[in-house]
């Protein structure tokens, strides 16, 4: 599969995408916003995601933050050829989530030429994601850090 041209075909492939592979994200109303080279948004509700004590739950912030990872693969990336894995992340929870939220991250051009060059050499790319995760107020809640590889298919 490879990515579509248009942002709008590229957000909707992501979102079936992951609806697909991780329904659990899809069930939690995750949903990615904007997707284009270098840049990955993505948002959860608050509604069906709280806890015991009325804030967004832990594990529902960190599954927005982390499927930046693959969102930022298909937006920037060849699918066909190359997938990403996540090695490790990092979170730090800053403050509780009390309303939408949304995960952002990025990657800089000379980041993503390094990569796809690396890529083409067949090579396990490494790279480092980081994200931050902010309610509707500007709050910022969570900062994530994610060691990734990108992988060639079969290895």
């Amino acid at each position: 599969m490879t990515a579509p041209d248009a942002p709008d075909d590229l957000t909707a492939t992501a979102n079936a995408f992951l609806g697909s592979v991780i329904p659990i994200a899809a069930t939690m109303g995750v949903e990615f916003v904007e997707l284009r080279p270098g840049f990955v948004r993505a948002a959860v509700p608050i509604e069906g995601n709280g806890n015991h004590f009325g804030v967004m739950y832990a594990g529902v912030i960190f599954t927005v933050a982390e499927v930046l990872g693959g969102a930022m693969h298909l937006a920037s990336f060849d699918p066909s050829t190359h997938y990403p894995l996540v090695k490790k992340i990092d979170i730090e929870f800053l403050a509780p989530g009390r309303s939408r939220l949304t995960a952002t991250a990025s990657l800089p051009e000379d980041e993503i030429a390094r990569m796809r060059a690396e890529a083409a050499t067949g090579a396990k790319v490494p790279f480092v994601l980081a994200a931050e995760v902010v309610g509707e107020d500007g709050t910022l809640v969570a900062r994530t850090r994610g060691d990734y590889q990108l992988r060639a298919l079969g290895s």
